[in-house]
Parts: C-alpha cells; sequence; structure tokens
C-alpha cells in the first residue's frame, strides 16, 4: 500500500509539473523602473512643488509591495549614465545600488554604451543581474534573455535597445557592435524559448511608441515594459493583447503591474505608477548608506581642477552682448552637436568664471540649470527670426540674449523690434533665407523657452513629432543627448583643451 501511495503522489508531481498537463493559474507582480539616469537622490523639477524620487524611498516602496505576492523588479535601461551620482563613477554607483535592491533583470538603454564598451563591460562584470540586449551583436556579456521562476511560472524575459543607439551614442562607443531589427529579433528568440518558458516579457528600451508599434506588428507578446521616452504610462496602454508600460523617470516612480496568469496568458491585470517622495523616516538604510557614501564623494569631487583659463571668463554681460564665456559655451555646443551653428540664451549664464585653475564646481555654477544639448534644423528665414527675438529686449535685458557660434550679425538698436537684425553671416557666408542649418542649442529653447517660440514651431511642424515626459521627438532634431546636462558637456570639453582663452571675435555687433 505505501509503494502504491507513493508511485501515486509521484504521478501527481509529475502531471502538476508538466506544462500544459493541468491549467494553473498564477499572480505574477512587475515592478519597473527606466531611465533613472542615475538620479539617486531627490530633487525638485522645475515647476514641481516639492522635492521627488530619491532611490532610498524607491528601494522602501519596492520591499513593501514584494512582501505581498511573487515579484520581478525590472528595469529598462538609461541606468548607469546622466546624474554626477553615476557619471562621476563611471555607473559603479548605480550597480552597487541595483545590487542592493535585487533587481532581477535590465535591459541595456543606449546610454548603457556612453562611456565605452571597455566600462561597461566592467560594469557588467560587477552586476549581480542580468544585463539583457537580444537585438545586439558583438558583446556578449550582454545576455538575450533570461528565465526566472516564479510561483512555479517560468518568465522569459527577452531584452531589446533602441536600433538608434548608434546615433544616440558617440558612433565609436558602440562601432564593434551591430544593432537589429526588435521586430525580427522577438520572433527568433520566442521561437527559441517556446518550450522552455510559460509566459513573456519583452524589456525594452525603445519609446513608448516604438514599443506600441512593436506590440502592433509581432503578436502575442503578453506584456511589453518600456523605456527611452521617459514616457509617465500612468495605466497600463492596451494593444491587441500586449500590455505596454513604462514608468517615467529619475525614480519619481515605480511601475507596478499586477497579473493573473493561465496557460501563459493574461487573464487579469491591474497597473499603475507609484510616485515616489521622500518621506522622512521611510528611507531604506542599506540604500541610503550606499547613496550617501556617493554622494559624499560627488561634493568632494566638485572642487576638482578641469582646465586653466588664462583670462576671465565673462558671464555678467551675456543679456547684453557677445561675451567671451558665451562664445566659449557656444562653441562647445556647436561642435559637440556637430552643427553648423549654435544659440544659446544668456539667460542659462549665470556667473563668470576668474582666470585661474577652473574647478567643476565653478563650471556648475555657470550652468546651474537641467538643461541639456540638441540641435534643429532650420531654414535661415527661421534663424534669422530667432536672432530678431534675441534682440527685442535691449531696453530692459532679458535672458533670451543670444550668445552665438558660427555665425555673426549686426543689430540696431534704433529700429523697431522685428526689423533690428541686419547683416547676418553663416561661416562667413550670407544667410540663405531658404536654405536649411542645423543648429545647436537646448532643451529649453527648443521647447520655446525665453520665448523662441519659433524654435518649437520649427519642431512640431514636422509629420512626426511627438512630446512625452519633456523629450521631443522630431525629424527636426538632428542631435539630442538627454542623457547629459550641458554643464557635464561643457566640463569634458575643458578638460580636452587644458587651457582656454576664449575672446570676444566680433560675432555681435551694434550698429546705428
Amino acid at each position: 500500500m505505501k509503494i502504491k501511495i507513493t508511485i501515486l503522489w509521484a504521478l501527481f508531481l509529475i502531471l502538476v509539473s508538466f506544462p500544459g498537463a493541468e491549467a494553473r493559474q498564477v499572480e505574477l507582480r512587475l515592478l519597473y523602473v527606466n531611465d533613472f539616469h542615475g538620479f539617486a537622490l531627490p530633487y525638485k523639477p522645475l515647476g514641481a512643488e516639492g522635492p521627488v524620487g530619491g532611490a532610498a524611498y524607491l528601494a522602501t516602496a519596492v520591499e513593501k509591495l514584494r512582501r505581498e505576492k511573487p515579484t520581478l523588479l525590472l528595469a529598462a535601461g538609461d541606468m548607469i549614465q546622466g546624474n554626477n551620482w553615476v557619471n562621476l563613477f563611471r555607473g559603479a554607483s548605480a550597480i552597487e545600488l541595483m545590487n542592493a535592491m535585487k533587481f532581477d533583470a535590465m535591459a541595456a538603454g543606449n546610454h548603457e554604451f556612453d562611456f565605452g564598451l571597455e566600462i561597461l563591460r566592467q560594469r557588467l562584470s560587477e552586476a549581480r543581474f542580468p544585463v539583457l540586449a537580444a537585438n545586439v551583436e558583438g558583446m556578449p556579456q550582454l545576455k538575450p534573455y533570461v528565465i526566472k521562476k516564479v510561483a512555479g511560472l517560468r518568465v522569459a524575459i527577452i531584452g531589446l535597445v533602441t536600433e538608434d543607439t548608434p546615433i544616440a551614442t558617440h558612433p565609436r562607443n558602440v562601432s564593434d557592435l551591430k544593432f537589429l531589427e526588435p521586430e525580427k529579433t522577438v520572433e527568433k528568440y520566442r521561437e527559441i524559448l517556446s518550450k522552455q518558458a510559460d509566459f513573456f516579457i519583452i524589456l525594452a528600451h525603445l519609446g513608448h511608441q516604438r514599443e506600441r508599434q512593436l506590440a502592433q506588428r509581432v503578436k502575442g507578446i503578453p506584456v511589453i515594459i518600456g523605456g527611452h521616452s521617459h514616457t509617465k504610462v500612468l495605466e497600463p496602454a492596451v494593444v491587441g493583447d500586449t500590455l505596454v508600460v513604462q514608468a517615467w523617470e529619475h525614480a519619481k516612480a515605480l511601475g507596478v503591474l499586477d497579473l493573473t496568469v493561465k496557460d501563459g496568458k493574461i487573464v487579469k491585470y491591474q497597473g499603475r505608477l507609484e510616485e515616489i517622495k521622500p518621506v522622512h523616516g521611510q528611507e531604506n538604510p542599506a540604500v541610503q548608506r550606499i547613496v550617501a557614501a556617493y554622494a559624499w564623494k560627488v561634493d568632494a569631487q566638485m572642487n576638482v581642477p578641469v582646465a586653466e583659463a588664462q583670462v576671465d571668463l565673462d558671464g555678467e554681460r551675456v543679456r547684453t552682448k557677445e561675451t567671451n564665456l558665451g562664445n566659449l559655451i557656444a562653441d562647445i555646443m556647436r561642435e559637440t552637436a556637430r552643427a553648423q551653428v549654435a544659440l544659446t540664451n544668456g539667460g542659462g549664464i549665470r556667473a563668470s568664471i576668474p582666470k585661474g585653475q577652473v574647478k567643476v564646481k565653478e563650471v556648475y555654477t555657470t550652468l546651474p540649470f537641467d538643461n541639456y544639448l540638441v540641435a534643429i534644423s532650420l531654414t535661415g528665414r527661421q534663424l534669422k527670426e530667432a536672432l530678431e527675438h534675441g534682440v527685442s529686449s535691449l531696453e530692459e535685458p532679458a535672458g533670451r540674449f543670444p550668445q552665438v557660434s558660427g555665425l555673426s550679425f549686426t543689430y540696431s538698436r534704433a529700429a523697431p523690434v522685428g526689423s533690428r537684425v541686419k547683416e547676418v553671416l553663416v561661416q562667413g557666408q550670407p544667410l540663405a533665407p531658404e536654405k536649411e542649418y542645423t543648429v545647436a542649442t537646448n532643451d529649453f529653447l527648443a521647447a520655446g523657452g525665453d520665448g523662441y517660440a519659433g524654435f518649437g514651431e520649427a519642431i512640431k511642424a514636422a509629420s512626426d513629432f511627438s512630446e512625452q515626459g519633456g523629450l521631443l521627438k522630431s525629424s527636426k532634431i538632428t542631435y539630442s543627448d538627454a542623457g547629459r546636462w550641458l554643464r557635464d558637456v561643457v566640463i569634458e570639453s575643458l578638460r580636452a583643451r587644458k587651457k582656454i582663452s576664449a575672446q570676444v571675435e566680433g560675432r555681435i555687433k551694434e550698429v546705428p
């Protein structure tokens, strides 16, 4: 009798463990973040009532939600680059943080490649979780997928990164790699894993619209957890039979997706974003120690020299005239974006840099705003209109006054507003009204800030314009680096230059 019971029990166990032998219903919780960009400390975004985010508070929310049901914690890319809390350590701080929080998997984002492949390999070796990019060839340390067993359910997680990575990071960072089409990649690995997994998740860094497109083109994907566009998806978007989600940016929100899965299909779901805000006493102690330790190192490194200024760099008169500091910053913007022209607002330059040793803290004081570099394709007519706007408030100096590179222009204070700009030369040649020029600027002006409505209108006029989470997308934008603040771009350039002797060159001249 005992032998019979043992045999029957063994047969029962085989049946319930065999996929498809019996339909089983499983409760699964997915927690997700994307586009963290190293914002480990709470901060106050422009227009916010108070500080938001904070990795120590995010960790507390994760711990609480994990206790309630079987859970996977996932990251959809752009985790190790952006804020100085990660940039100064080439992403090592973010990996340590994610290890402490026990992430289950992460998709590579385009900005994971920004420090080059050698540094990325080092970060991958430190991670105690797989970093996924199934559509990348040439870097075996990036895994195409991982299978996690949760409550008896075999969950295959396939990672994807945007095909635009070769132009979203410096080409030299990915010159040895090949980026494949996401649709074909998903179909390939779904076929490979069809007998190894009960349930599929795509962990993608493609942008919300592209992720929705993927759901339309490849049927039968239960969930796509996305990133790249910093989109605040409050509730899951339903595209066919696919749930498409994304959790905003900078650890300001934690995505929560509760699923009931039966026979590999979702029979019930509920999704939301939990906004993360600092509340005293709710910090995760272990994570807070990591955050604080690196924050202290960041503060210490603010006194690090970056270059030698051989002249005083004038940041005081940038609202009224050409200055050598305005020229220097505009030159760096134009060269970095490989644009023909650069135009930035004098109001974005907030302090001078005295002659002598230039430290990180001086650059941060001069460029305190969280702006990033973009380049826009404008006609000569649109560019002249932007210059007209820049000199439209000479009687009461305003932040809109332009500092430029790659062009020179004259203006008359006596002329009526809208007709003050006289001669405009681009790289020594007269401005052609119908010709297209690439113009480097910052995202604030590109969105119409400081009254530069023409920039925003030019971008929005494109048929493919979209704005998600504060990020502008358009074929009119020829360069965009949302992962680095302009001040960090300037520091990198100053380090390369070593000695700075910027001069006023007659780029902006007042005439009668």
